[in-house]
Parts: structure tokens; C-alpha cells; sequence
């Protein structure tokens, strides 16, 4: 079993979401968990981070993280627009 972390930019983020989106982001997470893979590898500056996208209600989400072999590490969760500028922070 994998152990789960999440990152304060992940926490802001998911307390500012609606209360009907968090489903959404949880069935995410369960799947990430499912298969840790299955997000994009990301390059350069952000080698090493996996992004999984997945909708909430028609809108593209996109939630960063990192795998090592114990522990997922959530690190952000937001829409396109900037996500990756505040990932690299």
C-alpha cells in the first residue's frame, strides 16, 4: 500500500474547490494510486513530476505529483491557465 502526502499548494487548492468537485478529485486520486504511471512525465525543470488530467464538469484539470516507491506525493492541483508556473515555484 502506498502512503499518500499532499504539499500546502495542494491543500490550499483543494479547500477552495467546490464541495460537489471533491468527488471528482478524490476518483483522481484513487486512480493515480491505482497506478502511480499513469500521469505525463513531466521534463527539465519539473523532471521527475507525473501530471494526471481529468474533468470536473467540462473543465481540465490537472494534478501534479511525484511517485517514489512508497510514497505519492501530491504536490498541486488546479486549471491549465498558470498551473505550471506555480508548480515550479
Amino acid at each position: 500500500m502506498m502512503n499518500l502526502e499532499q504539499k500546502p499548494l495542494f491543500k490550499r487548492t483543494y479547500k477552495k474547490i467546490y464541495k460537489n468537485q471533491r468527488p471528482q478529485v478524490n476518483s483522481a486520486i484513487k486512480v493515480i494510486v491505482a497506478d502511480p504511471l499513469i500521469g505525463e512525465e513531466k521534463k527539465g525543470d519539473l523532471a521527475g513530476v507525473r501530471v494526471y488530467k481529468f474533468d470536473i464538469q467540462n473543465q481540465l484539470y490537472l494534478l501534479a505529483y511525484t511517485v517514489d516507491e512508497t510514497t505519492i506525493t501530491l504536490l498541486a492541483l488546479g486549471v491549465y491557465e498558470n498551473f505550471y508556473r506555480e508548480l515550479k515555484k
